[in-house]
Formats: structure tokens, sequence, C-alpha cells
């Protein structure tokens, strides 16, 4: 009822990217858009099965490479 809705990305307009730290190691899971280049997190990567709920959450397809940046 109150829950947190799941945002709506085009894969047109945003790309999904992993934003990670160089001092820290923490990766964060988002979109950046292509045109700004604005980025907005979304979730917190800890393990593999994090990347894999990242990319079912947002229908983002398997075969699809998902940048690091840093």
């Amino acid at each position: 009822m109150f829950g947190r809705k799941t945002p709506v990305y085009s894969l047109e307009e945003f790309e999904p990217v992993i934003r990670a730290s160089i001092c820290t190691g923490e990766k964060v899971a988002g979109f950046r858009n292509r045109h700004s280049g604005v980025f907005e997190d979304q979730m917190l990567i800890r393990t593999p099965a994090d990347i894999e709920e990242f990319r079912k959450k947002y229908s983002i397809p398997a075969d699809m490479n998902i940048p690091t940046i840093y």
C-alpha cells in the first residue's frame, strides 16, 4: 500500500550502468541519462545476485552489457 514504486526507465533515453568507488569499492547500480550524463542510483550492489535482481527489476536483457563507471 505504501511501498515504493519502481520507476520506469526507457533504454533509449537511459543507459543502465554500475558506478563504483575507487576508494571504497562500493558499487551502485542505476541509470545514466544518455543526453545529459546525469546518474540516478537505484540499488546497492554487494553480490552478483544483486546485479541479476537489478536486471529483473528493470527488465534489462541478459545479453546487454552493463558498463562500470568510476
